[in-house]
Parts: structure tokens; C-alpha cells; sequence
């Protein structure tokens, strides 16, 4: 089967497999010792902590087999581009838009997206519209909320503050 490649930067890897660390060794742990102490009670129909305590452990079960299998397939960038001056995955971006207002974007993969950091995912509209493009620039990105025009001020694979 050929599974199509997930980009992740080495922070976002490492965030996930802190993730994993911390749900594997210390929140499991805990919920599991929390629902024997409420099975040790007795009744467990009516056992509060014992029902969402199970609800818990199955949450955390599947995001463990969740974060197992997506750390498997990730394809860890940690490298710059040969052209510093083209969009490729993990550029920090800043353009101007039709608007005349300018933004400040950085892509990166699915599991680090974070809008209020600006970052957005390779596999949005928009960074689809920009992967290639070089600095002067003008791009047509059609989104859900309409069509925008921004031209690339800068392309940049510095690390910026996060």
C-alpha cells in the first residue's frame, strides 16, 4: 500500500512523542490506578469513578494507538531547501494581501497547525497555492471564505520565535 508522505518539522515530532511519553507513563498509570481503586468499592453500575474512569482509558488507549501508527509515517523535515527564496514545507512566509495588510505565515504539517500562531498546514488551500512560489510573487489562493490575492514579501527557513 502506498501511503502518501506526512511532513512534520523536528519541534512538532518531538511534541508528539512527548505526547505519547507523557499519556504511556504517567496519565495511563494514573487512570488505571484510579479505576481499580473505584472497582475495589464494590458496585461498579453505579460507580462514577470507575465509569468515567474506563471512558478515560479508552481515550487514551486510542490516542496512543493513534500517535504510534502517525509516528511511524512521519517524514521528519530538518533540513533547508537548496533555494531559500522558493516555498517549501517549514518556510515562515510573510505576505501582503489584496488589502494591503500584511501577515506573517509559517507552513508546517496536519499535527502542528496552529492558526493563532499563524501556522498553517502544507495541505491547506492556501499553502497548495504557495508551495513553488518564490519571493515578488503574486498567488490566487481560493479558499472556503473566498478567493485571496497575496504577493510573497519574504521567504525565510530561519527559526523564528514559537
Amino acid at each position: 500500500m502506498n501511503q502518501k508522505k506526512i511532513y512534520i518539522t523536528p519541534a512538532g515530532a518531538h511534541a508528539l512523542r512527548s505526547e505519547l511519553r507523557f499519556l504511556y507513563k504517567t496519565e495511563r498509570p494514573e487512570i488505571t490506578q484510579k479505576v481499580s481503586d473505584a472497582a475495589a468499592l464494590g458496585d461498579r453500575s453505579e460507580n462514577a469513578d470507575y465509569i468515567y474512569g474506563k471512558k478515560r482509558l479508552r481515550e487514551i488507549d486510542g490516542r496512543i494507538r493513534y500517535l504510534t501508527k502517525r509516528l511511524d509515517n512521519l517524514e521528519i523535515v530538518d533540513r533547508k531547501p537548496n533555494d531559500q527564496e522558493k516555498v517549501f514545507f517549514g518556510a515562515w512566509l510573510t505576505l501582503r494581501g489584496t488589502d494591503k495588510g500584511i501577515f506573517k505565515i509559517r507552513i508546517v504539517g496536519a499535527d502542528e497547525l496552529d492558526l493563532e500562531k499563524g501556522w498553517i498546514s502544507i495541505d491547506s488551500p492556501m499553502a497548495s497555492s504557495l508551495l513553488g512560489k518564490t519571493i515578488g510573487d503574486s498567488v490566487l489562493v481560493t479558499r472556503p471564505l473566498g478567493d485571496l490575492e497575496v504577493e510573497i514579501l519574504e521567504v525565510s527557513y530561519d527559526c523564528c520565535e514559537e
